[in-house]
């Protein structure tokens, strides 16, 4: 009964998790980075935005991934 929880549990992770990554920007910023245009007020504060908020998010759910990942593989369950 435990193992259907978790694999339910996993599930709902793995489509979150594709959904966040889908959700997030590029990284490369092309030529603007080096002319230093990510240093405005927005790239600073870049933690409190909601691009900020779906960064965290994804490590979380990329940790809980890995986790419940390793916990399924385990044959004590």
């Amino acid at each position: 009964m435990l193992r259907i929880i978790l694999t339910i549990i996993f599930i709902i992770v793995c489509i979150a998790l594709v959904a966040l990554v889908l959700m997030q920007e590029g990284k490369s910023a092309g030529l603007s980075a080096l002319s230093g245009a990510a240093e405005t007020y927005w790239g600073k504060n870049k933690g409190r935005s909601l691009e900020g908020l779906v960064v965290k998010l994804t490590r979380i759910f990329a940790v809980l991934f890995i986790l419940l990942a390793v916990i399924l593989n385990l044959n004590i369950l």
